[in-house]
């Protein structure tokens, strides 16, 4: 089963920076980071549509320059938010991203830098028109994220876009779900699953991989 780190385990390292992909590739090879367009124009690496709950400063994401940005400290790690390039640049060779599109209009960019970085991506997005937008801009590796609602019409829409992927809330994980995924041709990667004992259980019922904040999660 895949442990993929989220925001580059968050619960343990400053989520989003260099410093927490860098940490994180030291446990797996799969991490997911949040990419949206700051108000200069770049795509940066962030979740928060503001910045306050992760830095020093205040203010929307979207009206603040990549320069104003980088220049914050995020959970007092000492760096500033990254530009999507720069914290691709830190990835050690053989790193799979999951990028987790926060937002329409970023994917053609997104892909492009992926693409200049030699870095393998699959595209996650909780809008269906987002990763539709990312499938036009040429991804060819896409993910569903569901958090609640009908379960059925979750798997629909992430088979009629073609995705390889849905990631659901790890509690809609149950067996019944798991198992018509996996008949609709998708993996199932369950966020953002709390403890080794759930990543136990999820294993039980065949799930394909966990995101969890912490590499202990995945440690049998």
């Amino acid at each position: 089963m895949r442990c993929i780190a989220h925001r580059g385990f968050a619960e343990v390292n400053p989520e989003n920076t260099v410093t927490a992909v860098r940490s994180a590739a030291e446990h797996t090879d799969v991490i997911e980071i949040d990419v949206r367009r700051c108000g200069s124009g770049e795509l940066v690496v962030i979740h928060d549509e503001t910045v306050e709950r992760v830095t020093d400063g205040t203010g929307r994401v979207a009206e603040l320059s990549a320069d104003e940005l980088t220049a914050l400290d995020v959970l007092e790690s000492g760096e500033g938010v990254p530009t999507l390039p720069s914290l691709l640049e830190s990835i050690p060779g053989g790193v799979e991203l999951v990028f987790d599109l926060k937002e329409d209009g970023v994917a053609a960019d997104a892909l492009d830098a992926a693409d200049d970085a030699g870095i393998d991506v699959l595209v996650s997005a909780f809008s269906a028109d987002v990763l539709e937008a990312a499938s036009e801009a040429g991804a060819d590796r896409l993910a569903f994220l569901a958090a609640e609602g009908d379960e059925q019409g979750m798997l629909n829409v992430a088979r009629d876009l073609g995705c390889e992927a849905i990631h659901p809330h790890w509690q809609l994980c149950v067996d019944e779900f798991v198992d018509r995924a996996h008949e609709a041709g998708l993996d199932v990667n369950a966020w953002t699953v709390p403890s080794r004992h759930d990543t136990a259980a999820l294993a039980e019922v065949g799930v394909d991989g966990v995101i969890v904040d912490r590499p202990a999660v995945c440690d049998d």
